[in-house]
């Protein structure tokens, strides 16, 4: 009977293991299904050019973000320029000090927020755009993190129209990322956190 007994359990215990193997191998698969699509899915270029909007948000990364966001400006695209998040280094600042001081800048309304994550950034977006009575605004961040920040901004904007304006930087490959290790662990970590913010997502308007 005990003989009996143990067995039942071992073989009770390798059918868990199995099981629990099993469902990983499902999990890591739908997950790198996932991440191939996401990468795919990552914008290439800057679909939309030439529509005009109320406002261009800057997502702070990297003095590039910026530039790209001054040029916009200088170009006519929109009126009112919002750099969320938290600024560092000496270029940034010596970006903003440009952009003020010139003719073009002069006459630019120029906010800046204190956010240091992308939820933060989204919030503090979000909170700007409402009082400014902002209805359309151009986004500008890394191609990479667009579709986390799309993602956020939207939930909390869903009556406004947001314009992609991805930022392409050298250091990041987007074309044939997985044989990029910084590239490949960039893209990994993003795709894992725009799962885990649109999970959130679903839970929070499942309780609302």
């Amino acid at each position: 009977m005990t003989e009996r007994r143990f067995g039942g359990k071992r073989k009770e215990g390798r059918r868990r293991w199995t099981g629990r193997l099993i469902l990983a191998l499902i999990v890591l698969t739908a997950w790198t299904a996932g991440l191939v699509q996401f990468a795919k899915d990552l914008p290439k270029s800057v679909e939309d050019v030439s529509t005009r909007t109320n406002a261009i948000v800057v997502l702070t990364g990297g003095s590039q973000r910026l530039s790209a966001g001054f040029t916009l400006m200088a170009n006519g695209m929109a009126d009112r320029l919002f750099i969320s998040g938290v600024y560092r280094g000496v270029e940034v600042k010596q970006l903003l000090d440009i952009a003020e001081r010139s003719k073009e800048g002069a006459n630019w309304k120029i906010e800046i927020g204190d956010a240091d994550d992308t939820i933060g950034n989204a919030e503090e977006t979000a909170e700007w755009a409402k009082k400014a009575g902002i209805q359309s605004l151009r986004l500008v961040t890394a191609a990479y993190h667009m579709p986390r920040s799309l993602l956020e901004l939207r939930h909390r904007l869903p009556k406004t129209t947001i314009i992609p304006h991805p930022v392409f930087t050298e250091n990041v490959k987007i074309d044939s990322w997985w044989t990029w290790p910084g590239t490949a662990r960039l893209i990994m970590s993003e795709y894992t956190k725009y799962l885990l913010a649109k999970i959130r997502q679903e839970i929070t308007d499942l309780a609302a």
